[in-house]
């Protein structure tokens, strides 16, 4: 099982809704995939209402991570090869 602190990621957005991830990471990236809760990425599930939006920007993801006790964020991390993951899922 992964630790997201094992991760260099930059916060985009935290403390945010289900709604209020979905919303933001689909206006503001052309590119994203759907999964369902319990994907994984990082080798970290993720939680969330189904579907659940991944960005891509570059070689980056953009996922929502959240945290028990600490809310949901909006994580931004370096990942070619989970990018060609969730590309390959199509």
């Amino acid at each position: 099982m992964g630790c997201v602190e094992a991760l260099n990621y930059e916060i985009l957005l935290r403390n945010c809704s289900f709604k209020e991830y979905r919303e933001f990471i689909k206006k503001n990236y052309r590119e994203y995939h759907e999964v369902m809760p319990g994907y994984r990425i990082f080798d970290l599930a993720l939680i969330g209402v189904p579907p659940i939006p991944i960005g891509v920007d570059g070689d980056y993801v953009i996922f929502p991570y959240t945290k028990p006790c600490h809310g949901t964020f909006v994580l931004r991390v370096e990942g070619k090869e989970e990018i060609q993951k969730l590309r390959a899922k199509k």
